[in-house]
């Protein structure tokens, strides 16, 4: 199993109350540009222990997430992981301009010699508002912009697009991407209209804001349906991200998380969004439905977080044993590691626990 630590560059400031989008009165240049100096460090430290993948992401007008523009921050990262992949879980190509994002992508193929991972998000339900679109038309741009992506990749000729949401009179990338056909696509699997479109076109499927036995059911169903167009995902073809925190013992680690969470209170990504969440939330299967989901989603203990595999916490060996459910149910080939990040030497102790006790441990799985 291969081991991934992501980063939203989270705001190391206080913590802003209140719906997204979020003011920027409050807004610090010191502790932003602290934020964006600890990401850099933890993303070097991981490399420099073993971790195989690093990773960031796409959100906008919150400080959940200082990275609107993940290449931007996957090319500062290209400057301090020299061995790691980078993976971008991902781009939001909805809400973007895809050849620009074809690119970009490329661009950053090159400069890191073949280690772009390419993850490719819908995004979440606010982020339509960022730019002005329409999420009715989220699956649709989605679908198209992946196919317009890849063939930007692929095809070495000038080539023309005349698509229902793209026109290009003429594209022809340059730099051109090392990886060939083109970087590993990964797309968020959660929907069975997603598991069916990873299928279909032979793209791996990441999840996320999830649990075990929800991702499951979609894992078994994106496994279903590529048997039936002719192909087998391998392990690689998961990724699973999961909160952690790794402690010295089980009550140090509780401890830490307990002081953590009093210190800088979580807050939720889509926050006030309730509308635009139901709009283009599917209902039925997977419990879709965006009320039943988000009940599922956010268990009353942290045991039963825990239990269902939303966070790993506690000793190296515990830690061992949690990620052992996560295989054993979905078995995932990667795990994205989402570490507390306002705890200072503490979360970097973590992730020297990681790279040193655990690490060597799931390597082989």
């Amino acid at each position: 199993m291969k081991a991934a630590l992501f980063s939203t560059c989270k705001y190391h400031g206080p913590s802003v109350a209140g719906g997204w989008p979020v003011t920027g009165r409050v807004y610090s240049h010191e502790a932003a540009l602290e934020s964006f100096q600890s990401s850099l460090e933890q993303f070097r430290l991981a490399d420099e222990l073993g971790f195989d993948w690093v990773s960031t992401a796409e959100h906008h007008f919150a400080p959940f997430s200082l990275t609107p523009n993940p290449m931007i921050m996957a090319g500062a990262i290209s400057q301090v992981v020299k061995r790691a992949k980078i993976a971008l879980l991902g781009a939001d190509i909805p809400i973007l301009n895809p050849v620009r994002v074809a690119e970009e992508f490329a661009m950053l193929d090159m400069m890191t010699n073949g280690r772009v991972v390419a993850g490719m998000l819908r995004g979440t339900p606010n982020e339509y508002v960022t730019y002005n679109i329409n999420p009715a038309e989220s699956r649709g741009r989605f679908e198209e912009a992946m196919a317009l992506i890849k063939k930007c990749w692929t095809e070495t000729e000038p080539f023309g697009w005349q698509g229902r949401y793209y026109q290009y009179r003429t594209v022809s990338i340059w730099p051109r991407v090392v990886q060939k056909p083109h970087p590993k696509i990964y797309m968020s699997g959660s929907s069975p209209e997603s598991g069916e479109f990873a299928a279909r076109n032979k793209v791996s499927l990441g999840f996320a804001v999830t649990n075990v036995p929800l991702a499951k059911k979609a894992a078994d169903h994106f496994r279903e349906q590529a048997r039936v167009h002719g192909w087998e995902p391998e392990p690689d073809d998961i990724i699973y991200r999961v909160g952690i925190h790794v402690g010295e013992t089980d009550d140090q680690a509780l401890h830490d998380y307990e002081e953590a969470q009093k210190a800088a209170p979580g807050m939720r990504l889509t926050m006030a969004n309730r509308s635009l969440e139901q709009s283009i939330a599917n209902t039925g299967y997977y419990g879709r439905d965006a009320d039943a989901q988000r009940n599922r989603l956010m268990p009353r203990s942290l045991q039963e977080r825990i239990d269902v595999g939303q966070i790993l916490l506690g000793s190296p060996d515990t830690v061992v044993k949690q990620l052992e459910y996560i295989k054993r149910e979905l078995d995932c080939g990667v795990v994205d590691l989402t570490v507390a990040h306002q705890m200072g030497d503490k979360t970097l102790r973590s992730i020297e626990l990681m790279g040193e006790k655990v690490l060597p441990r799931i390597a082989n799985w």
